[in-house]
């Protein structure tokens, strides 16, 4: 049975649409999924579904967590195979010095039109380095995350797709806990 991790929008930062990762297995369990898995607190779920449908499975999964939690983050979903992917299209494998923490990979619900590509010129007179590739935006913040200029607003409407970030020690941790479950 098929590997998946999923990936809220939006959860456990502020004050605002908090969920307590039990509770949250405990939705993923209440719709047949098995062995579902957390991972820290920001709405990361790993767990097996024999459910190909991508897009109806996130609907299913959003609406429940609203029906439970009264809050309707983005679901966003990938397959072992596809963080094993965007894992290695990483543009920054022949950095092997970069600190993971500031590395960012924000996942998008669906690929951006082609025309987003060469919107991120705007961006060059920026510390950070950011790079497009499919449904994946790497981010490298040389200085932290907490203290960059990024204009975020402005990347999502250029992208005009929503997605959801994750540090490079998170993606690598996901992809670790979705092979074991691979395993067994």
């Amino acid at each position: 049975m098929p590997v998946l991790i999923s990936m809220l929008r939006g959860v456990n930062v502020g004050p605002h649409n908090r969920i307590k990762m039990d509770a949250l297995r405990a939705v993923y369990e209440s719709l047949k999924f098995e062995s579902p898995r957390t991972y820290v607190q920001s709405g990361n779920v790993i767990f097996r579904t024999k459910e190909k449908n991508s897009g109806q499975l996130a609907a299913k999964i959003r609406t429940a967590i609203e029906k439970k939690f009264k809050c309707s983050p983005e679901v966003i979903l990938r397959t072992a195979e596809e963080l094993r992917k965007a894992i290695a299209a990483t543009p920054f494998a022949d950095r092997p010095n970069l600190e993971p923490g500031k590395v960012l990979v924000t996942f998008l619900a669906a690929a951006p039109p082609l025309e987003a590509q060469s919107c991120f010129d705007k961006f060059k007179g920026y510390p950070e380095e950011v790079h497009l590739k499919g449904r994946e935006l790497y981010i490298y913040f040389p200085n932290g995350a907490g203290k960059s200029k990024l204009p975020w607003s402005a990347i999502e409407k250029l992208l005009k797709v929503t997605g959801t970030a994750r540090n490079w020690n998170s993606v690598k941790a996901m992809l670790e806990i979705a092979e074991e479950m691979e395993s067994q």
